[in-house]
């Protein structure tokens, strides 16, 4: 007969334990939820009155003009070509050392994993002082979408792989010895059972880092040029959502300042949708 195991029949540290990690799960929540209701408070009257507004291309607070725009499309594509150019080095390299190069994937996991600590000012001043000044000597001015994508690429690809190691560790080994009972090669079982097997929690973790890298700031702040336009090429200047929050909150008033405020509540509002996608694709993955 079995015995159910209830709270009060824990040791005293397990209940204490228990405790903590409930009461820092509540003020997490309400930490996030008085960001959001402050966000909120700041900006809804501005997005009642100005809303169409911001879905204009001009840029101009000094005379009333809030056009976030060409910095929603460039947050947008800074995020997406980053995502684009490390996801799939993540997931190769991750299936490379897991199932090809088992002796390096401890070592390489290491420092994968102090990469994924480095603070992202490091990566934007590395950006500035050697890839900003290389691609300038192809097109000027160096700053540039290019820039900001290659260095947030660096920035994912850590944790992209990460998470790409842990969802192909989590497969069951039935899968690995079935491929091998049908003499698949390595290649052909990671691509046709493996990685199939894998691909939503690997989805799940990339959407994750979607959301990391619009959010990033002080990186693409360093490294895009700042210039609020439209870009025309990979090598234009842009500026994103968040440089423009860091850029100009020091000095708003009025209307500019909420305006910064309703860019921050749709950033929030974007990354909330993404964890919602992550949480969705993981649980396909464990279904």
């Amino acid at each position: 007969m079995s015995t159910m195991i209830t709270t009060s029949s824990l040791p005293l540290s397990d209940r204490l334990l228990t405790l903590v990690l409930r009461l820092c799960g509540v003020l997490a929540a309400l930490v996030l939820g008085g960001i959001v209701v402050v966000l909120l408070v700041q900006a809804l009257p501005f997005l009642i009155n100005e809303g169409a507004g911001i879905w204009q291309s001009t840029w101009q607070p000094g005379q009333g003009e809030y056009g976030m725009a060409p910095m929603i499309a460039g947050s947008l594509f800074v995020s997406v070509l980053a995502l684009l150019l490390a996801a799939p080095v993540a997931v190769l390299l991750a299936a490379w050392l897991r199932y090809f190069a088992p002796r390096l994937r401890r070592p390489v996991l290491a420092g994968v994993e102090l990469m994924a600590g480095i603070p992202s000012v490091v990566y934007g001043l590395w950006g500035m002082l050697v890839l900003v000044p290389w691609i300038n000597q192809w097109v000027p001015p160096g700053a540039s979408w290019l820039a900001g994508s290659l260095v947030l690429a660096l920035m994912i690809v850590p944790l992209a792989l990460l998470v790409t190691d842990a969802a192909l560790g989590q497969l069951p080994l039935r899968y690995q010895r079935a491929g091998e009972a049908l003499a698949l090669s390595r290649v052909g079982m990671l691509r046709r059972v493996l990685l199939p097997r894998a691909a939503p929690g690997i989805v799940g973790g990339v959407v994750l880092q979607f959301g990391r890298a619009l959010g990033e700031t002080m990186a693409v702040l360093m490294v895009c040029g700042n210039v609020v336009q439209w870009p025309d090429s990979v090598f234009a200047p842009v500026r994103t959502l968040t440089a423009n929050i860091a850029l100009e909150m020091a000095y708003a008033t009025g209307d500019h300042r909420v305006a910064l405020f309703a860019s921050g509540l749709l950033l929030i509002a974007v990354t909330g949708l993404l964890l919602m996608a992550s949480w969705r694709l993981r649980g396909v993955s464990h279904g």
